[in-house]
């Protein structure tokens, strides 16, 4: 006849529990205790800055992913349909594009990177803080920079050409007026957008507090 294991005595700080299954075998079920160092971890991953750091990452995330996948997937598209379809279209997607969804990340990603790294700023200066440094900085210039300084006049061009009256000729020059600079930079806030989350993600990955420090 197969004998249960003997209980352990009481233990206030660490409790156990045994629980009996099949064949004699048994399974220790440990609670975490307040002396338990890996619940201390668990408690400190909570914190307002830590979860102010996951929501920055999710949006840096969400426009990588956004130029990403327009530089593997619109461009290449776009590139095989006519000149007055191509017009037709950016114009319709740029148009389209200016929504609070579309908003909440752009802008909140500026938000948030600069907000994030005062928040784990401390002397001396952690990894962490320094690689949420490098991202704001990418994203600020390389992201929100070029789309304000060159994306944005480009549609707002394209977006008053009279494409229904524009003859074949205009609309032609139209295309190859915007299509190029256009891609050029979205080619550059695409590369940013990426370097930014790698570099967020780098920082999520380091040690809040600085290695030195006491």
């Amino acid at each position: 006849m197969a004998h249960l294991p003997r209980l352990p005595k009481k233990n206030r700080t660490n409790p156990q529990f045994f629980f009996a299954l099949p064949d004699g075998v048994s399974v220790l079920f440990n609670s975490a205790g307040r002396d338990d160092p890996i619940f201390d971890k668990k408690i400190a991953m909570t914190t307002p800055s830590n979860l102010l750091l996951v929501l920055t990452a999710t949006t840096t995330a969400l426009m990588a992913g956004l130029f990403y996948a327009w530089s593997v997937s619109v461009t290449p598209g776009l590139a095989h349909v006519t000149d007055r379809e191509y017009v037709a279209a950016m114009q319709a997607m740029n148009r389209a594009i200016l929504n609070p969804v579309f908003f909440a990340a752009f802008m909140g990603t500026l938000f948030l990177l600069p907000v994030s790294t005062y928040m784990h700023y401390a002397q001396p200066v952690s990894a962490r803080c320094w690689f949420l440094l490098a991202a704001m900085v990418v994203y600020a210039v390389g992201v929100f920079g070029v789309t304000i300084a060159g994306n944005v006049p480009l549609n707002n061009a394209l977006d008053v050409f009279p494409l229904a009256t524009a003859s074949d000729a205009e609309v032609t020059a139209r295309r190859l007026s915007f299509e190029g600079p256009w891609n050029s930079l979205n080619t550059i806030r695409s590369y940013a957008a990426v370097l930014a989350i790698v570099l967020v993600i780098l920082a999520c990955l380091s040690p809040k507090e600085s290695v030195g420090a006491v």
